[in-house]
């Protein structure tokens, strides 16, 4: 099996690259399980810290770059996992940028895999950003989708484009919406979903941190870890399981951001829990405001997706993969 990531030295890209190496092996299209022989990792730039193992190759260069693509993708890529992609906050910041690439991108790896001729397996990493707002109390996979920022719309035509891709039988699409993912270590980044992990990480760090939007704000959220397993069950499952509706909604749980910093509280002390603020960031807040909150993953939950248990579990998950020092 030869898999391709985009978005390879990133945050999900190096761990479902790990995932897949520890793993061994993946299904293929006839549904038998053969071992991984390359996991190439498309990327603007190399990873922080490489993955050692001789199956992994990293290729520079960027996903609206018809050479680099077709270059990573080669004549024998079993599978693609499509993670790269410019953050929501970014996207609606600068436009061009946006389109150019989650949308150009996204369409240059879709011919390109068409180009190759043996239908690749496709898993598109989409958003809950395609909803927006008028939203119903709890939204499901029929729900209309109606973005309300440039990323959601972005997010939303890459789905389009997967679903049509597949109808062609030029690749095995299927498109999973993420919910926010927390807690992301590292630094703060451009996207307008990065306080939710941020009011974790910062005060555990010993930094306080300003939250842009108020405690009772919601997020549909899950952990690295879920989403990870929960990419790569998309990727195993077969064609038919996602029947002709190639769009999914991932599982998740609806938190508030004073939920969170409870959790913070519970697991990381007073202190830390006190080093959290609030003001108001209107960009932000506007973009957040538009995004589902509330989903019924049910066809998700039957084909053996699964989510976190809870709030605590996620900030318990931090603390001990980051091996972060608590309060006794």
């Amino acid at each position: 099996m030869n898999i391709l990531i985009t978005g390879g030295a990133g945050f999900l890209g190096q761990r479902v690259a790990r995932a897949l190496l520890a793993q061994g092996d993946c299904v293929d299209a006839d549904g038998q399980r053969r071992p991984i022989k390359r996991i190439t990792l498309l990327d603007v730039a190399p990873p922080a810290k490489a993955i050692e193992d001789s199956r992994i190759h990293f290729l520079r260069g960027e996903v609206t770059n018809h050479g680099a693509v077709a270059e990573a993708l080669g004549l024998d890529t079993d599978g693609v996992f499509h993670l790269a992609a410019v953050v929501s906050g970014q996207a609606e910041a600068d436009f061009e940028l946006g389109m150019r690439v989650n949308l150009d991108g996204t369409r240059l790896l879709l011919e390109s895999c068409r180009k190759a001729g043996n239908r690749p397996r496709v898993v598109f990493a989409s958003s809950i950003a395609v909803f927006g707002t008028p939203l119903p109390e709890v939204l499901d996979d029929t729900t209309t989708p109606t973005p309300q920022a440039s990323y959601g719309a972005q997010k939303l035509i890459g789905e389009v484009l997967v679903a049509d891709y597949n109808r062609r039988k030029f690749i095995d699409g299927r498109a999973v919406r993420l919910p926010t993912v927390s807690v992301r270590p590292g630094k703060p980044n451009a996207a307008a979903s990065s306080f939710a992990s941020a009011v974790i990480r910062e005060p555990l760090n010993g930094v306080s941190y300003a939250c842009p939007v108020p405690p009772e704000t919601l997020m549909w959220m899950c952990s690295p870890a879920r989403v990870v397993a929960n990419l790569v069950r998309a990727y195993e499952l077969p064609s038919e399981a996602f029947g002709d509706l190639r769009s999914l909604s991932l599982p998740g749980i609806t938190v508030s951001v004073a939920q969170m910093v409870d959790a913070l509280r519970r697991h990381g002390g007073d202190a830390a829990a006190a080093r959290v603020r609030y003001f108001k960031d209107e960009r932000i807040q506007a973009i957040v405001k538009t995004w589902a909150a509330r989903l019924s993953t049910a066809r998700a939950l039957s084909m053996g997706f699964e989510h976190d248990a809870s709030m605590d579990e996620i900030v318990q998950q931090y603390i001990r993969d980051e091996g972060i020092t608590v309060p006794a």
